[in-house]
Parts: C-alpha cells; sequence; structure tokens
C-alpha cells in the first residue's frame, strides 16, 4: 500500500492491488487533535454512547472510572482540571500514534529480512519509512552523547501548511510552544516510536 504513484508493473485495472492517497495521512493529521480533544469531553459528560463494543475491558475500566468519579464528587458529573483534560488528550494521541506507526512499520517491513541491530532500524526509519511518510528523507542522523539518535528534518510536512500573518506573531506564538507541549506532534512521535 505505498503512497506514491503506482509504478509500471501495478495498474489500476488489478484487483489486488491497494492504493492510498497520500493526503489521507493529511487529513488524518488535521482531524486527530479535535477528534480526541472531543472524545475527551464526551467521556468526561458521560455522554459516550458508542454503537461499536470495544471489548469488556473498556467497559470495565469506564464503569471503574464513573464510580470514582461519583464518589469523589457530590455532582453527578465531575469536572477535569485543566492539566488531567491535556493529559488525556495527549494519551489519546500518543496511542493513536503508536497504533497507527505499529501498523505502517509492520506493513513496510514485512518483505524485508530481519533488522539485525539498531542501526538498521534507525535506518529503516530514515529512509524508506520516513520517505513513505513525509516525501523526504531525514535532514540529519546524529546521535547525542548518551547513544540517543536524534533526527533532524527541517521541512517536516506536518508544520508546513501553518502561517502567521505578522512576524511578530510567529515569534510569540513559538515562545509559547516552547513553554507548553504541543499537542499534534506527539501523534507523529508516537507514529514513530511504535515502527
Amino acid at each position: 500500500m505505498p503512497f506514491d504513484t503506482p509504478t509500471p508493473p501495478f495498474s489500476a485495472s488489478d484487483p489486488h492491488a491497494r492504493f492510498l492517497n497520500a493526503s489521507c495521512l493529511d487529513l488524518l493529521l488535521i482531524e486527530l487533535v479535535p477528534m480526541a480533544e472531543r472524545i475527551v469531553q464526551e467521556l468526561e459528560l458521560g455522554e459516550k454512547d458508542s454503537p461499536v463494543k470495544q471489548g469488556e475491558a473498556l467497559d470495565i475500566k469506564n464503569k471503574e472510572r464513573e464510580k470514582e468519579k461519583e464518589k469523589d464528587s457530590k455532582s453527578s458529573v465531575a469536572v477535569m482540571d485543566d492539566e488531567e483534560y491535556r493529559e488525556s488528550i495527549y494519551f489519546r494521541l500518543e496511542s493513536l500514534g503508536y497504533r497507527v506507526g505499529l501498523g505502517l512499520g509492520e506493513r513496510f517491513s514485512r518483505d524485508r529480512p530481519r533488522f539485525a541491530d539498531n542501526l538498521d532500524v534507525i535506518k529503516f526509519l530514515c529512509k524508506d519509512l520516513w520517505t513513505i511518510l513525509f516525501r523526504k528523507q531525514v535532514d540529519n542522523l546524529k546521535t547525542n552523547h548518551r547513544g540517543v539518535y536524534v533526527l533532524t528534518d527541517n521541512a517536516f510536512r506536518p508544520f508546513i501548511r501553518m502561517s502567521m500573518s505578522v512576524r511578530s506573531e510567529a515569534v510569540m506564538r513559538a515562545q509559547t510552544v516552547r513553554d507548553t507541549s504541543l499537542k499534534s506532534p506527539r501523534f507523529t512521535l508516537s507514529l514513530i516510536d511504535a515502527s
């Protein structure tokens, strides 16, 4: 299921060929944060009535959470503080990113021989998977003094469409981002982590 345009051996008439438009990942990244916020709000308000059963374990956890909320609060609806609300959103984004990254990593490495060491895994991430996801290779790969790999991408695709009307606004927002955690990169970081 490559994101690139099909090569000559594949044709649209082949019933077994699978293709995926590259804009699907962009659309997924655009909708992830608002979706995670909506889910957390619905869970907090107790309005989550999903027609799809998500398993008994999740139902048990939800019931336990509801019981704890009723015990801790005099009212039936407990209000999350901002930190707990943010952490719930972050957790949801990270788990979604991990799941998608795990699937992509398995999908695109299934025809390859097993990786011999960590360097082979990092090469796969930087050359193959990064190219599939973001249509370019990583700009720089380094290791720090602790042996941790540091990937640098100077034109990171999810940030390309961000724009500011005035330079001072860009500086102010950059400082705000530095001081507080960003939400959307958590999905991408988890995606890479899972791969």
